[in-house]
């Protein structure tokens, strides 16, 4: 089992990989479209503004799916980072990891990490540096946290009047229920999305372990893997705009 590089700093425990590829992802999303959007052309446009294009598009489609695309224009730029932040975050832990091994207390930055603090003498621990940031239910609660105060907070703005009401809805004896059920929306989001992506993070693990013998499986299986991240981008994005527009938007029937 790999052991995560945590430092104890001002009564937190810092989780250096977790940050480390949260930058990484972060500086891989804003260098590819800034790519793409160099050099912008309606005449002679080139392959990468094309695909931004059909990403900027498939995000509208997105989005008209859970709400009116003239209701659902703010959001289009929430679609889309989730979208690409979220795709190349669940990647990023499938061509390779860097894991290295300490064999007694290692300091960074003026701080012992947690994992070799107690390591004894013929003792060692195994850091894991690079992974999937995804793979960390501590990012992928996060992110859903943002959605869920986002989407409450649009809805008390917005349709307030609508949005209280639905508590007590259809009787208010169902207000216990309808909070849980708000309160519901960010728990599934995050699990759902972090038990995908270390499953398969696990699998790739396990596969190497079978050394010659797993290198079709592992093929294979990263192939699938560029899949099911795609897919996961996919249904956190959708849900976070069927969320928001649940609670913005009040259709009189």
């Amino acid at each position: 089992m790999h052991e995560q590089p945590i430092i104890h700093v001002g009564g937190l425990n810092l989780d250096l990989s977790a940050i480390f590829m949260l930058l990484v992802s972060m500086i891989v999303v804003f260098v590819f479209v800034r790519l793409c959007v160099r050099n912008l052309s309606v005449e002679n446009p080139s392959k990468l503004q094309n695909f931004m294009e059909w990403v900027v598009e498939f995000v509208q489609g997105l989005i008209g799916s859970a709400m009116d695309l003239k209701k659902g224009k703010p959001y289009i730029s929430l679609g889309l980072t989730l979208i690409l932040f979220i795709f190349v975050s669940n990647l990023l832990g499938l061509p390779f990891s860097i894991i290295t091994e300490a064999h007694g207390p290692q300091e960074i930055f003026g701080h012992v990490i947690e994992a070799t603090k107690n390591l004894g003498n013929g003792e060692h621990a195994e850091i894991l540096w690079w992974k999937s940031p995804t793979a960390d239910i501590n990012i992928t609660a996060g992110l859903a946290i943002v959605i869920f105060i986002l989407m409450n907070y649009l809805g008390l703005k917005l349709n307030r009047k609508h949005y209280l009401r639905h508590y007590i809805e259809p009787f208010p004896i169902f207000l216990p229920l309808n909070i849980i059920e708000n309160l519901s929306k960010p728990v599934a989001l995050a699990i759902r999305l972090f038990a995908n992506i270390f499953a398969g993070e696990v699998l790739i693990t396990v596969i190497l372990k079978l050394s010659f013998i797993g290198i079709p499986f592992l093929a294979v299986w990263q192939g699938f893997s560029i899949f099911i991240g795609a897919l996961q981008a996919f249904i956190f994005t959708i849900l976070s705009m069927v969320y928001i527009a649940q609670t913005t938007i009040h259709e009189d029937h």
